[in-house]
């Protein structure tokens, strides 16, 4: 059979073909049939390494993000501002109105780590806002870089950065703000 017949009958099975040139150069296909693919559960082969993978996956990665909150890979709802850094989760008390009332001090958690992060992204929520200058300045004496952008892309990049075993942390603000009710402590009577 011809490998132009094979094909015109639809041959799924041919998968490549030896060509046999004959005494009369009338071209001739050999069909070599090969056997089918099939799903099987994957199983690692020891003398391959994927020098970028992790067996510990991180142990933050961000599933989806929407008006709600940010939902973690484990199923875990952040509703309001949170830091993701060395792995945790850190909610985050910031101002509810952008950039009014900010400060250094909303960003102190970055003086105490240790090693600090490389890249610290910043998501400002629906549409992307300029930092104040005081504010990027302190980060840049720290030795981290500041990328700001929308939250939606702050997770995605955070997801990436992360897997590749990158030095990130992620600061972001909901789509829409959400604050904690603080609690008081109960005021503890003095003894008499």
């Amino acid at each position: 059979m011809s490998l132009r017949r094979a094909l015109q009958l639809g041959a799924p099975q041919l998968l490549r073909s030896s060509l046999v040139v004959s005494r009369n150069t009338r071209i001739l296909a050999r069909p070599c049939y090969n056997r089918k693919l099939h799903a099987t559960t994957a199983r690692r082969d020891s003398s391959f390494t994927n020098i970028l993978a992790d067996d510990n996956p991180p142990a933050v990665q961000v599933k989806s993000i929407t008006n709600a909150g940010i939902r973690l890979q484990d199923g875990l709802m952040v509703p309001c501002a949170c830091i993701f850094l060395e792995g945790e989760v850190l909610l985050w008390d910031v101002p509810k109105t952008l950039w009014t009332g900010w400060g250094t001090e909303h960003f102190e958690i970055f003086e105490t780590v240790v090693p600090r992060p490389e890249i610290l992204l910043l998501g400002t929520g629906k549409s992307i806002a300029n930092v104040p200058v005081d504010l990027r300045t302190y980060l840049n004496k720290l030795g981290i870089q500041l990328d700001v952008m929308d939250t939606r892309n702050a997770c995605s990049t955070y997801n990436i950065l992360s897997e590749e075993g990158r030095r990130v942390a992620a600061a972001l603000l909901p789509l829409t703000p959400h604050s904690w009710k603080k609690a008081r402590a109960p005021r503890s009577k003095s003894p008499k």
